[in-house]
């Protein structure tokens, strides 16, 4: 359990949601019992009233009156108490995070199998991985820019600015439980990709003319019908001017049926959004980041949140014309093409940046996620990001999704003097572990987040690792057959703008050790004189032998291991030079073996 500040204030907060939760639930159960009451009571009196008359039918007016204030007060109380309940879970969540039970709970935005240099070598996506420990967005709009983030380095510049806008939303718990309490429907619903379509594939401005001209042939048919109704005047000309508008109607139908079908569904999702970007419109900020987002927020004077109620409350106007009763009337005010051509009119003026509103309310959502981990995680620093030659500088280097009180740390240098460590070590040791805790510090770092250490310098790094590496039955793929195509993905790597680190556990040991030694060498030696920096993980001290002939470019390490009482022990810290022992045998022995 973490012992930091976070930990008390979600501790307190919850208690008082909660609390606030149970006293609604109790009010939900007493209004419920009053309206079964006073309904129970109307219905006495209708009998009383209509069936035996013994009462006057005046005393159901009072019993209806508060029966209906009861309704109010029930579903305002019924919001209020799921507010509370979604704010409980907020600070659950919470709690967990710090107490390292969230495996499991949160998205977990599962790849769609695109090969990527390290996405799965990291555990970036999936059940317990950095994704589902950092996501608290409330939108599939959000989660993909944070996803996006742990997919690609940041230029030095870009992570500084998200640096200080995290920095500034460390301590502001209030907004991202407010955001944590939009609708309940708001991530399943929310599709950004169809609402930018919608906007972006309007037709231009319906000019002032068809509107006018549409308003007067309306106005014409209501002066006619007042005519034929108070003067006198006959039904001919209110004919004539019916048959006006239907002329209006016919002429302007292409581009109200446009607006008609549809407005129904993306505004129901613009209502959703709108939630989110009324939030954060009302968020004071600073920070050079946020407070260009916050300009990316403003349209013409008015929030985009306002914009959506102005072309929603139309949506709902538009909506009565499905009224049976209002249908005939709406047909003579020729209702559906002055609301389908205001729709039309708000989608050619907005609609083009509906995906900035959506980008930036995204972009707030992901550095919203990585202040919850800042606030959760005093203790992790923000990296400095250095330009020029590779580096990665990390004093005790820890792997975020270990729990605090079992993660060993490690120092980690490497630069263009000492470009690559040679890991060996026994099984279980902690090898992998070591490159994973170095590649998921980078992610982090280049996202713009704190990050699990003393402290961290490093440049921008293009990682490429070959950690999680499966054959395919189906491809016909065996293991080291796509563990060489992962390695040449990661000499690929080192033809682009950035020095690459390089991530390779148990180099090439799918095949036999002459070879093995010869392609191990050649890759190495390879990626030195790329200019790449890394970390070698073997068991094959033959291959430790490679870093004595390319120092002081490349240095051994290794973890150690010890055998008591016939349980093996490991301590998980990196030591110079090469493992002395190997614990093979003993393992096999400890599960039964023979050997």
């Amino acid at each position: 359990m973490s012992p930091g500040p976070a930990n008390g204030e979600y501790r307190a907060r919850l208690e008082a949601r909660s609390g606030d939760a149970e006293r609604r639930r109790r009010l939900d159960r007493r209004l419920s019992n009053a309206r079964l009451a006073v309904f129970a009571v109307g219905v006495a009196q209708g009998f009383a009233s209509f069936g035996t008359h013994h009462i006057s039918g005046v005393w159901l007016l009072p019993t209806t009156l508060l029966f209906a204030g009861l309704l109010v007060a029930h579903d305002r109380v019924i919001r209020a108490r799921r507010r509370a309940e979604r704010a409980a879970a907020f600070y659950e969540r919470g709690l967990a995070r710090l107490e390292d039970r969230w495996a499991g709970t949160g998205s977990q935005r599962p790849r769609n199998g695109t090969p990527h240099p390290y996405a799965d070598d990291l555990d970036l996506f999936g059940p317990g991985s950095l994704f589902e420990l950092l996501c608290t967005a409330r939108t599939p709009a959000g989660e993909e820019m944070l996803a996006g983030w742990l997919l690609a380095p940041a230029a030095p510049d870009e992570i500084r600015a998200r640096q200080a806008a995290v920095e500034e939303l460390r301590d502001r718990l209030d907004l991202r439980e407010e955001l944590s309490l939009l609708g309940d429907d708001l991530r399943s619903q929310l599709d950004p990709a169809a609402l930018i379509e919608w906007g972006s594939t309007a037709g231009p401005p319906i000019s002032t003319a068809p509107r006018a001209v549409a308003l007067g042939a309306t106005g014409l048919s209501l002066c006619a019908g007042a005519a034929a109704i108070f003067t006198g005047a006959g039904i001919v000309p209110l004919l004539f001017t019916l048959g006006l508008q239907s002329a209006v109607a016919y002429g302007l139908r292409a581009r109200v049926r446009e607006g008609i079908r549809s407005a129904a569904g993306a505004t129901r999702d613009l209502a959703l959004l709108a939630e989110l970007l009324e939030r954060l419109e009302r968020e004071p900020v600073s920070a050079p980041r946020l407070a260009a987002l916050r300009h990316a927020l403003e349209s013409e004077g008015l929030p985009p949140s306002r914009r959506i109620a102005q072309l929603r409350r139309t949506v709902d106007l538009l909506d009565a014309r499905q009224n049976q009763f209002f249908a005939p009337i709406g047909a003579v005010l020729l209702w559906s093409t002055h609301l389908g051509l205001a729709v039309e009119n708000w989608r050619a003026h907005h609609g083009p940046v509906l995906g900035r509103w959506i980008e930036a309310a995204a972009e707030i959502e992901a550095l919203a996620a990585l202040a919850s981990y800042a606030y959760e995680h005093p203790e992790d620093p923000f990296p400095e990001i250095e330009v020029g030659g590779a580096l990665f500088d990390g004093q005790s280097l820890g792997h975020p999704l270990l729990a605090a009180e079992s993660c060993i740390r490690n120092d980690v240098r490497l630069d263009d003097e000492e470009q690559a460590l040679m890991v060996s070590g026994s099984n279980m040791s902690g090898k992998s572990t070591l490159l994973r805790t170095v590649g998921i510090n980078v992610v982090m770092a280049l996202a713009g987040a704190p990050v699990r250490a003393g402290s961290l310098r490093l440049s921008p790094l293009s990682i490429g690792a070959s950690i999680h590496v499966l054959d395919s039955l189906q491809d016909g793929t065996s293991h080291f057959y796509a563990e060489i195509k992962r390695i040449r993905q990661v000499m690929d790597l080192c033809e682009g703008t950035l020095p690459v680190l390089f991530l390779l556990d148990e180099v090439l040991h799918g095949t036999n050790s002459h070879d093995r030694r010869i392609g191990a060498e050649a890759v190495l030696r390879g990626l030195l004189e790329r200019a790449a920096i890394g970390l070698i993980t073997t068991h094959d001290l033959a291959l430790a032998k490679l870093a004595d002939e390319l120092a002081p470019r490349v240095r051994n390490v290794h973890f150690q291991d010890q055998l008591e009482d016939g349980r093996m022990h490991f301590d998980y810290r990196l030591w110079p030079g090469v493992v002395a022992r190997s614990n093979a045998l003993e393992l096999m022995r400890a599960v039964g073996l023979e050997v």
